[in-house]
């Protein structure tokens, strides 16, 4: 399977509007990490995808995590005394601090400005505030529009319910030739923020839909959670299942212009870190490689001691470094269709290099093989070698059955892609093995 060369078949801009447009669909949505929101989400993922839809009630133990109270709303707002909506939910739904308890007073504006919430430094654009594990309420606004309030009473209406319900999360799970995973998680469950949960929740769909169509090697299970406890949550349900999973990816802030940074795995030499490193650095765009920290997404729920499973985060600018992060900033001019495209592409490259990384044995390992009569080098003498032949010669030398292709790629410098030709076009000829998986395990047992 070559999912890159599909992909870049076709218009990568069509591609990129594709994306933008799904997260568009999806952006006005009040999510959080209960609720009809978050159902509806998923419901628009569905129509794409195949998603089994799981529900957790309330009360549940998990870890030593229980699951919360349900939240829903249908309407917020602040009037003044002539009855003017001053701050609105139906304008932006991160006019409500998330998960707010239901409230409906006339108070003064000394009392309000105890439960509003602005950023001074950044005075138009409103803040993202969450209060899930503790009751409280409260309203996000613009600090300039903090600062216009006059002085009088208000009315203030919080129409919610917070009650025994569910925490809903889905999975889409393509099954491959090997029972051995790889897991793409990502947080579903952030209200109208375009880059922090929107990009990753496009990307994950459309590189679910382009799988959906091949034959793979490995099985992927994709995971549309809320933050955190929905991570905590899954793996609390599935400890069988954990020793499945080979490779994973948190997605997460991809749609923003920023260059791509990729946060290792707890273990910091897992496949997935090789892998991730190798892909970008052959991408053409800046990108850095960060170290482990218990700090960030969900891959430290995933990375926790318990498991240390080899999950990194994939993403562009880094959550809490740019200004627009949990801010309604972070809307849909702030993600670029070009830029989810490009992250598509290299997660493409991703999987690519995860399907193809093989070891084979060199079946004729005393001495070079005469390449030419197999019509497998140069014409004639003299020449300087190409990248093709060059490749085929890295991967002869190095096919010890110890190596893999991602190896090989490493050490010569060349590109995956260029290695995985090579073994190919060696192996049609007679002059490589594949190592199957069960022989290394033997090998390295002996």
């Amino acid at each position: 399977m070559n999912l890159l060369s599909e992909f870049d078949r076709q218009d990568l801009t069509k591609v990129g509007e594709e994306l933008h447009s799904l997260a568009a669909e999806l952006y006005p949505i009040c999510r959080s990490i209960t609720g009809e929101g978050f159902r509806q989400t998923l419901g628009l993922i569905k129509q794409r995808i195949p998603l089994q839809i799981f529900e957790v009630p309330t009360g549940t133990e998990v870890f030593d995590w229980t699951i919360p109270k349900e939240w829903n709303i249908r309407d917020a707002y602040i009037k003044d005394g002539s009855g003017r909506r001053v701050v609105d939910f139906q304008r932006s739904n991160l006019h409500v601090v998330n998960y707010s308890i239901p409230v409906r007073e006339r108070m003064p504006l000394s009392e309000l400005k105890q439960h509003l919430f602005t950023l001074p430094d950044r005075p138009d654009w409103i803040p993202y505030r969450t209060s899930y594990y503790k009751e409280a309420w409260g309203f996000c606004l613009a600090h300039n529009q903090m600062l216009a309030l006059a002085d009088g009473n208000y009315e203030v209406c919080i129409d919610s319910t917070l009650a025994a319900g569910n925490l809903t999360y889905a999975e889409c799970f393509l099954s491959g030739r090997s029972a051995d995973e790889v897991l793409i998680s990502v947080h579903a469950c952030h209200p109208s923020l375009a880059n922090d949960n929107l990009s990753g929740v496009a990307v994950a769909t459309s590189l679910a839909e382009y799988l959906a169509k091949r034959d793979l090697r490995y099985s992927y299970r994709f995971l549309f959670i809320p933050g955190t406890i929905g991570a905590i949550t899954w793996l609390a349900r599935n400890e069988s299942k954990i020793s499945r999973i080979h490779h994973g990816l948190v997605l997460t802030g991809i749609g923003d212009a920023g260059g791509f940074h990729y946060k290792k795995s707890r273990r910091g030499n897992a496949e997935i870190d090789q892998v991730v490193a190798h892909a970008l650095r052959h991408q053409g765009e800046a990108s850095e490689i960060l170290e482990f920290s218990p700090y960030g997404y969900d891959e430290r729920q995933y990375c926790s001691p318990g498991f240390n499973l080899p999950v990194g985060c994939l993403m562009r600018s880094v959550w809490g470094t740019f200004p627009e992060y949990h801010t309604s900033a972070d809307n849909l001019d702030f993600i670029r269709p070009a830029k989810m495209a490009a992250s598509l592409r290299v997660c493409a490259t991703i999987i690519d290099v995860l399907e193809g990384n093989r070891r084979y044995k060199n079946l004729k390992p005393y001495c070079e093989p005469q390449l030419g009569k197999r019509d497998l080098y140069r014409s004639s003498g003299g020449e300087a070698i190409s990248t093709e032949i060059n490749a085929r010669l890295w991967v002869l030398n190095l096919s010890d059955g110890e190596h893999t292709l991602l190896d090989i790629a490493e050490r010569s410098g060349l590109q995956f892609s260029t290695i995985c030709d090579a073994a190919e076009v060696l192996r049609q000829s007679g002059l490589l093995a594949e190592v199957a998986h069960d022989d290394l395990a033997a090998s390295n047992a002996l």
